[in-house]
């Protein structure tokens, strides 16, 4: 489909039962979860283990092919977490799995297909046995992790700095550094002294922006009628 024939009644109406099935269905499975979530499918979202936290103003998108997946499962005895911090993107397919303890500061924006673990699961020579090698991972605020990378037990990644498409991060990134390759190698520096806009500034003021959505919504879905939505769905033509 190239074009949302649903009329804006309709759309209205699936998205309050969508923030339904996120608020009584996907949240109570957090510990705890900051103000206004947006997830895109409740349904495709799963956490699995305790201590997984989401700051204000996260952004899940997955959908049924691609799902978010949180998992955290301690070690020795210990107990393992994952921390969100405000404003973070996480895209569909992505896996943040922890033994330990993993760090998402603030604005950070993650790919699809993006892999995060603080430990290996395995020993490479009693296989038998999990997690012999953990360590903690941690991104700095407006980190920007690019589609299919993968980042490793123990790594820092500082803050504004630039994760590559298909990376994989096995040492610590500097703040303001652009990384790219298997492993990893710093590519380009950011100017510290330049102004950096992040995804915090698109909740500045968050009830002009969802009006604004609305209204943009308004003037889409204007002249869309059921009858026509039920057309492009069960007869769909050229241009649909």
């Amino acid at each position: 489909m190239r074009k949302d024939h649903r009329p804006y009644w309709l759309k209205r109406l699936q998205l309050r039962w969508r923030k339904w099935r996120t608020e009584y269905f996907l949240l109570p499975q957090f510990d705890a979860v900051g103000v206004e979530p947006e997830v895109m499918d409740p349904g495709s979202v799963f956490v699995f283990g305790d201590n997984v936290r989401l700051g204000n103003y996260p952004h899940l998108i997955s959908n049924s092919e691609k799902c978010i997946r949180f998992t955290t499962f301690g070690h020795r005895g210990g107990e393992a977490f994952i921390s969100v911090g405000d404003f973070v993107l996480i895209s569909p397919g992505v896996r943040i799995s922890a033994a330990q303890s993993i760090e998402i500061g603030n604005a950070c924006m993650i790919a699809a297909n993006v892999y995060i673990s603080d430990s290996d699961w395995h020993g490479l020579y009693n296989r038998t046995r999990p997690f012999r090698c953990t360590a903690s991972v941690r991104l700095g605020d407006n980190v920007w992790i690019g589609d299919g990378a993968t980042i490793c037990k123990g790594v820092t990644i500082g803050d504004n700095s630039v994760v590559g498409a298909g990376s994989i991060v096995t040492k610590d990134v500097p703040a303001n550094t652009v990384v790219a390759g298997n492993p990893a190698k710093p590519v380009k520096s950011l100017n510290p002294k330049r102004r950096m806009i992040t995804r915090e500034a698109l909740f500045a003021d968050a009830f002009r922006q969802a009006h604004n959505l609305d209204e943009l919504d308004k003037m889409m879905l204007k002249g869309n009628s059921l009858l026509g939505w039920f057309r492009s769905v069960l007869f769909p033509r050229r241009g649909d």
